[in-house]
Parts: C-alpha cells; structure tokens; sequence
C-alpha cells in the first residue's frame, strides 16, 4: 500500500462496468478505496451523500461520455456547484476531444487516458491530490 494514498476513496463514474470493477482494483493496489457508478446523476448524488456525512471522496474520475446518462461534461458543472474544491479528473479514450485537450477550461483538474494502467492512474491522482 503507498503510504502517501491512506485510505482516501476515489469516485469512478463510467458506463462500463468492467471499467469500474477494474479502476477501483487498481485503486484497492495503490492504497484508495475506489466506488463506481455509472452515471453523473448516480455521481453527484453519492458524492453528495459522503460530503453532507463529513467523508468526502478525495478525487473523482469522470467518464466524458455515457451515452445513456449523464457523462463527465455536465456532470462535473453540477459537481463543483455542490463543493467548488472537488478534484475532478476527465477519462477518455478520445484523447483530441477537446475536454481533453484543455481539461481545466471545463472544470476538470486532470486527465487519464482511456485505457489506463497502474502507473498511469497513480500519477493522474498523485497530480491532482
């Protein structure tokens, strides 16, 4: 377990279930406890729910896109409403999409590129924590 990591949870939102199961192993390896959800509605609800309970996800990493439901793009405007110091991380495998490219003009402190690694979702946290 990485020392520096604790025990802060990070919040998965993607559409894809296997993605999420995957993340938070991965996670689970580096010494956070990950949660997935599959949407932006199910996000913003359950970071709601540890904010109000005074156990705020240290991170969040938001899909861009969920075809049927809310993606990372909208999700992360009602988001920073809820808490402004939220750190929110866009994930995409469609690294020219703007939102991407320039993460920080639409609210997000840092990127990952779909698929992802270990070592490459270590250092995507570590930045933005």
């Amino acid at each position: 377990m990485d020392a520096a990591a604790g025990r802060k949870k990070i919040l998965i939102m993607d559409d894809e279930e296997m993605i999420g199961e995957v993340a938070c192993q991965m996670l689970t390896l580096l010494g956070y406890e990950g949660r997935h959800v599959f949407d932006g509605k199910e996000a913003i609800s359950l970071y709601r729910q540890h904010l109000e309970a005074g156990d705020a996800f240290a991170a969040v990493i938001m899909d861009l896109t969920i075809p049927r439901g809310m993606g990372g793009k909208e999700a992360v405007i009602e988001l920073l409403a809820l808490d402004p110091q939220a750190r929110v991380l866009v994930s995409s495998g469609y690294s020219n999409d703007p939102s991407m490219t320039n993460f920080s003009r639409y609210g997000f402190c840092g990127h990952i590129e779909k698929p992802f690694d270990l070592m490459s979702l270590k250092a995507a946290i570590e930045a933005v924590l």
